[in-house]
């Protein structure tokens, strides 16, 4: 006979009816690219908010688990983000699920500016104990780790560590090809823009497949230098923007420091000592829904020649591949003379440019930018926009530079 406290449901029903009533156990994010407070738990329900990256205002990454009940759907409330950094990137977003950490999906999200100082509530129902929940699918440094390992091993391929995190991490490169025009790939300056990274490992996996066409040729034609994550410290400490001394690295390229961002100086440095001809700077963008380019008009030495040859690889790649277009972007009409020289893209289209104390290259840099929601046409239910997205996208833009480098 079952044993019953005070008359009551047998021992076992109020174990059960117990469980149900807190189907939230638990919610940790103390690991590798971790990030949210819990304030409270109560039954299917939580109230959570970010942690802004280290001494700086940014916040808008999250990355957790949560431990709950198995087939009871449960609610996550994240507060107080009309204060993050960009909350126009919270209205139509839906956050990524997982349940294996492997294949990520988008959960039924809401945001409502209104609550809470703006709160978004995701709603899932699990199939097993443990779901993870972040912005983006997560890269952590284990796996970058993998990546460089891998790569390196691949016939063709060099490796360096060109410096330092302020924590100590290797700022690793890698380097195909022996063609005598200098190509530069670099990804995560913002540590929160993970899908950058997904990028880089789609364009390893291209550039070091002998079956790829567009690769061998641009082998040929070029050597790359590609550093997959500019800012390991702010990836492992689950920032959004900055390392670990706070500072946005793509706001240092003009006068980058070994105190403030060693990271920049590296880089910089080592791209000095080989030139450049082409760049690609590889981010997250929170609020527009596409993938876009953004260029370097304004630069002090424009040429019409850069001009032309960066405009002709968006139509080209928006050509090639219904998940690039041109509508949707940033401004591009910046006055003569009037670019931030501090961000990368400029700083590099200048400094390698035409003329420049005999060093001019006519340097082609580019940022792009893809989206933490989906492309607004041609988009993906259930997962938006994708770690296998981001990759393919990777194939497309190195065969547009195949053929115009």
């Amino acid at each position: 006979m079952a044993k019953t406290i005070s008359g009551a449901l047998p021992l076992a029903q109020t174990e059960l009816r117990e469980s149900i009533a807190m189907a939230i156990h638990t919610i940790n994010a103390a690991f590798d690219s971790g990030n949210i407070v819990v304030h409270t738990i109560a039954g299917a329900a939580a109230t959570l908010t970010i942690r802004k990256d280290k001494d700086s205002d940014f916040f808008q990454w999250f990355h957790f688990r949560v431990a709950a009940t198995p087939g009871e759907e449960m609610r996550l409330h994240i507060t107080g983000l009309e204060q993050s950094a960009y909350p126009g990137g919270w209205q139509d977003y839906r956050a990524c699920v997982s349940e294996d950490r492997s294949f990520w999906g988008r959960a039924e999200t809401r945001y409502d500016k209104d609550i809470d100082g703006g709160t978004l509530t995701i709603c899932y129902t699990p199939a097993g104990p443990i779901s993870w929940f972040a912005y983006f699918a997560p890269y952590s440094m284990e796996r970058h780790h993998d990546l460089i390992s891998e790569v390196a091993l691949c016939e063709g391929v060099s490796h360096r560590v060109l410096g330092h995190s302020l924590e100590g991490q290797p700022i690793d490169c890698l380097s195909i090809g022996n063609g005598d025009k200098i190509i530069w790939l670099y990804a995560r300056q913002h540590p929160g823009e993970s899908m950058a990274e997904w990028w880089i490992e789609g364009a390893l996996e291209a550039l070091t497949d002998p079956a790829n066409p567009h690769a061998r040729a641009l082998r040929e034609k070029a050597t790359l230098h590609i550093v997959p994550n500019c800012n390991p410290d702010g990836s492992c400490r689950g920032h959004l923007r900055t390392n670990y001394a706070g500072v946005n690295l793509n706001r240092e390229w003009a006068e980058p420091t070994a105190e403030r961002s060693p990271e920049v100086l590296a880089i910089r440095n080592a791209m000095d000592e080989t030139g450049c001809h082409w760049a690609m700077d590889v981010h997250g963008d929170e609020a527009i829904p596409a993938n876009f380019i953004a260029g370097f008009h304004g630069i002090p030495s424009w040429t019409d020649d850069q001009g032309d040859r960066y405009v002709a690889y968006k139509e080209r790649l928006a050509q090639r591949t219904p998940d690039f277009q041109l509508k949707l972007g940033y401004p591009e009409k910046e006055a003569p003379g009037s670019a931030n020289l501090s961000m990368s893209t400029n700083q590099l289209a200048e400094r390698f440019g035409e003329p420049r104390n005999g060093k001019g290259q006519g340097c082609i840099a580019m940022t792009l930018e893809m989206p933490f929601k989906d492309t607004l046409d041609h988009n993906d239910p259930d997962q938006g926009w994708s770690p296998e997205r981001c990759k393919a996208l990777a194939a497309e833009c190195l065969a547009v530079m195949a053929e115009m480098v």
